[in-house]
């Protein structure tokens, strides 16, 4: 497979390298937060670095060896390419969950002989809007519009998670409506 132009990827094309070497090498994983906005927007978002999820419990070596040979170093908790000053690859730890919503069911998308997943629409909502209740971060609300104008989601699900994480999660979720219609 061909590297990626490292001074323009973006994070759709990174996910895809990356994301294809990662399940090449038997490592299930699932792309997260920010970056999922961006592709979701095509780039009217930027978030600057991937966030995956490995959702099987192989030995984090195996994905450090992977990161490696595709040219990343590792810098504390994340991986970035001498080449590529724009991005960096971050890995979080299992499970994969969105508040105390433990049942995500990432979609899946062919990139050549591999399938990758990444968030649902509906579920990087629920995401950014998670960021949004819990760390009060006001640009991940904005996330969460710009996906829901950009793509289908289901709405009655957005719902529904906010009520069952409770507290202001509903005053979050009034005020995402309001910022949709």
């Amino acid at each position: 497979m061909r590297e990626p132009e490292w001074e323009t990827v973006t994070e759709k094309e990174l996910w895809e390298y990356i994301g294809f070497h990662l399940a090449q090498a038997g490592i299930d994983s699932v792309l997260v937060g920010g970056s999922v906005v961006s592709i979701y927007t095509e780039g009217a978002y930027v978030s600057g670095d991937l966030d995956f999820v490995q959702l099987d419990l192989k030995p984090w070596q195996l994905i450090e060896k992977i990161m490696l040979q595709l040219g990343f170093v590792k810098k504390t908790k994340h991986f970035t390419h001498p080449k590529c000053k724009h991005l960096a690859v971050e890995f979080g730890s299992f499970p994969l969950a969105i508040g105390e919503d433990f049942a995500i069911k990432p979609i899946t998308k062919k990139y050549k002989t591999k399938t990758l997943k990444i968030l649902s629409p509906t579920d990087c909502i629920k995401d950014r809007l998670a960021s949004y209740i819990y760390f009060q971060d006001r640009d991940c609300l904005d996330q969460a519009v710009l996906v829901a104008k950009r793509q289908k989601f289901k709405l009655a699900s957005v719902k529904k998670w906010c009520f069952n994480e409770g507290g202001p999660a509903m005053d979050a979720f009034n005020e995402f409506k309001k910022l949709t219609q």
